[in-house]
């Protein structure tokens, strides 16, 4: 069933608050439209911006096993604002023979996302889209999915995610409107093999009961999509085993997170990360026990 119009700022609100106690909501930050395209064998890659967050270094977020002065400490470190831990929002659309592919959609209209004008940039309606990937259903992830009155945007689309996440969807309370929206459009999987040409799902469950990562591939290229793997560029790769609030198992998170980032140390594939600084692409390098990103390409 649509939402209606009024129950927008509301959602808004919700959204923006999502994962953290009430008390703990993460300032939006003002964000301009943006498109970086690469290619990736036959494949045309971009980067979309859609939006950002600014959350407060208070404990109650990031370091929840550790404290503010700890998390200051790494930020301060690597010369960043010891008062809050920035985060952007981004999505990848992916080119492909047959088949133009949008993986995860940001906040969306109804908390200020730009995805559409960024998809706009990259010459790409939301008509044209034939395939939405998600990554998992937090709303900074699914929220585009829908237009300011809870209808479906991309409607040409077959939207994708796993079997677990989808329960998971229906179960939230600031997602579940959404879905009920999407039904009919919503086809799941279970990770593990191929669901377009050249993407395969991989589980990497943890940050949700049915997160996913994508590998993309093409003429023996390789990049994955590492969604909510980790969140700051900073402080989920100096200290991978500090929880985080967002996960929602905190400890399979953390287990998750190190883990991931050393086989991607290891294999020194390259990576898309949504919520590191645009445009979120580059390889994992290892350093002491923890980490950090060679950006770019």
């Amino acid at each position: 069933m649509p939402l209606r119009r009024s129950i927008a700022p509301a959602l808004a609100a919700v959204w923006l608050t999502y994962g953290a106690p009430p008390a703990v909501a993460q300032e939006p930050v003002p964000t301009r439209p943006a498109a970086q395209a690469f290619t990736l064998g036959a494949f045309e890659l971009v980067v979309l911006r859609d939006s950002a967050l600014a959350v407060p270094n208070n404990g109650a977020v990031f370091g929840l096993n550790a404290s503010p002065a700890a998390v200051a400490k790494v930020l301060d470190e690597a010369s960043a604002s010891t008062d809050d831990i920035r985060l952007q929002i981004d999505a990848l659309l992916v080119r492909s023979p047959g088949h133009i592919i949008l993986i995860d959609t940001g906040f969306g209209p109804a908390a200020h996302g730009v995805l559409q004008e960024s998809l706009a940039l990259a010459g790409v309606s939301a008509a044209d889209i034939t395939d939405v990937l998600i990554t998992h259903s937090h709303p900074d992830h699914v929220g585009g999915l829908v237009d300011a009155n809870g209808r479906s945007v991309f409607r040409k689309a077959t939207i994708r995610m796993s079997a677990n996440e989808w329960a998971f969807m229906q179960r939230q309370a600031d997602t579940r409107l959404v879905a009920a929206a999407l039904r009919p459009q919503v086809e799941t999987f279970e990770p593990g093999r191929p669901i377009v040409p050249g993407i395969t799902p991989l589980a990497l469950y943890g940050h949700t009961p049915g997160h996913v990562v994508y590998e993309i591939a093409s003429q023996g290229q390789n990049l994955r999509d590492i969604g909510d793997t980790v969140h700051s560029s900073i402080i989920s790769l100096r200290k991978p085993d500090w929880t985080i609030q967002f996960d929602t198992d905190k400890a399979e998170g953390a287990r998750q997170r190190r883990h991931e980032l050393q086989r991607l140390a290891a294999t020194h594939e390259f990576i898309f990360a949504p919520h590191f600084p645009f445009p979120g692409v580059g390889h994992i390098e290892q350093t002491g026990d923890g980490f950090w990103l060679h950006a770019g390409r």
